[in-house]
Order: structure tokens, then sequence, then C-alpha cells
């Protein structure tokens, strides 16, 4: 008998469709940027976080995080969360310009990490070809108020809209900055440390997605970092033919690839629960 738990989100949201597409690939390291041009946030990792010698265990226990959220039970969802409020609640920083020390599980910061993900999902997902209408979008930033509960934020302080996830990166830009340790960040991002023999295959793949992810990033964000960047057009088109590339690579494929959340909700829901860029163009099509 099958446990009929959906989770927090369902097959039937946005959410569902969207953190189950390769471009998530991309999207995930674009926000790692995003997030590093905060002075505070990237302080908090730099103090509290071996992210250069574990690198790749980093990666995966955040996609552990958020497949867990998004496909697993309520209770795992829960549970998830309240791990990470709890590891956040004994971290603190010490302010780089103002000595300062802080809580990483400051409101501002925990926003801040939020909104730079969600921008980079959604962001991503649009310019890659993704199907998602407006209306689905705005659904997408007001379903993701549920994941800010987890890691400890009121949902009513969070954006419900692209409206106003736009209105709070113009609000926040004036505390954005590169620093030394978003330099850090943008270095270990295009060269991560991996045993010399897969040197080759990180030049040859995760360097694109490295600088493509650094394509995605908003125009004020390249600005901060000062490091060439594609135009716009060039960066929309390299986006649209990754998306079409990685789509090609059947499902099921991708979805054995750890921690394999999508194929336990699969088995759990059923085979009609999995996601797919169909379901988003039939929820298109069903809008009055």
């Amino acid at each position: 008998m099958r446990d009929a738990d959906p989770g927090l989100f369902g097959p039937g949201s946005v959410t569902w469709q969207l953190h189950g597409d390769p471009i998530m690939w991309v999207a995930g390291v674009r926000a790692l940027y995003l997030q590093a041009l905060h002075p505070r946030a990237v302080r908090g990792v730099m103090e509290n976080s071996d992210f250069r010698k574990d690198a790749w265990g980093r990666l995966l226990r955040t996609a552990d995080f958020v497949g867990t959220i998004t496909y697993g039970t309520s209770l795992q969802a829960e549970r998830a969360g309240a791990r990470v409020r709890g590891i956040h609640r004994r971290l603190g920083a010490t302010d780089p310009r103002t000595g300062e020390r802080y809580g990483v599980d400051d409101p501002d910061l925990l926003l801040w990490v939020h909104c730079a993900e969600i921008d980079s999902y959604l962001a991503a997902a649009r310019r890659s070809g993704l199907p998602l209408t407006g209306g689905q979008a705005d659904a997408y930033v007001d379903e993701q108020r549920t994941a800010a509960r987890l890691v400890g934020l009121d949902p009513g302080t969070v954006p419900d809209s692209t409206l106003a996830l736009a209105d709070y990166f113009e609000r926040v830009r004036p505390e954005l900055a590169a620093t030394a340790d978003s330099d850090a960040v943008y270095e270990f991002l295009h060269a991560p440390p991996v045993p010399w023999p897969l040197v080759p295959a990180r030049a040859l793949l995760w360097a694109r997605v490295a600088d493509l992810a650094y394509a995605a990033l908003p125009p004020f964000a390249q600005q901060l970092y000062g490091r060439p960047a594609p135009s716009a057009a060039a960066a929309g088109l390299r986006l649209r033919l990754a998306g079409r590339a990685l789509r090609t690579i059947p499902s099921q494929l991708r979805w054995q690839l750890p921690p394999g959340h999508i194929l336990k909700a699969v088995g759990r829901l059923g085979p009609g629960s999995h996601p797919s860029v169909y379901k988003l163009r039939e929820g298109a099509r069903s809008l009055p």
C-alpha cells in the first residue's frame, strides 16, 4: 500500500515540476554566486564551513535538502527544516566591516539566501526555455514561502510574487558588494578541487556549468564581480541551448543520480506523480 502523503508541495505544484528540471544544476551554482555578494552572508559561510575541502559534500547536502522538502513526505520535510534551524542557531560570524558578532540565523540573512535561491531557480528555468507563464512564476514564488518557513523565516515577511521578489532585490542592493570572500567563492566555483584524474572532466564539464551560471546572473551582480560576462542576449541563447541539451537526457537516468528523491516520490505516489514539463503546459492551458 502506497503512502499517499504528497509532502508540502505535491505533484500539482509548480515547485514539483520546476525542481525536477535538469537546469537546476546550473541554477544552483548561480545562486551560490549571487549569495556570495552579501558580505555578512558570505562571511557566515567562510567562518563556519570548510567548503574548500568538502565542496562536493556541501553541494550534495544542499541538493538533498531541496529534494527532501520538495519530494519527501511532510514529516521528512519538517525534520529536514528542523535540522537546518538547529544548525543555524549554533553558528555565528563576525562582520568584516564593523567587527560586530551576529548569528547566521539572522532573519535578514536567511531572507537573502532564500531570495537568491528562488530568483536563481526561476530565472534559469525561464531563460532556458521552461514554459512557465507569469501566473505560474508567481505561484512558484508564493509556494516557496513554505521553504522559507522551514529554515526559520516568517512566511509573511517573504516575497509572494515575482514583483515582490524584484522589489526585494531593489531594496537590498545597497547592502551588496564584492569582497575578498566573494572573490574566493568566484575562484572556487570556477575550479573546485577534484582528484587529479578528474581534472580534465572539470575543465570539460564543470567549467562550462560555472561559466553558464555566471552568465545567467543579473547584470548588477556581474557588475559587482567586475568579471567579463556575455551580453544578455548571448547568455539567453546559451541557456536555451543548455536547457534543450539537458532535457534530452532521459528523466529516468537523471533521477538515478543521488539523492534520488524523485524516484522515491513516484514510488510513493504512483507513476502519474512524476514531474514533467508537459504538466506546466497543461496547467497553463487550464487557466481562465
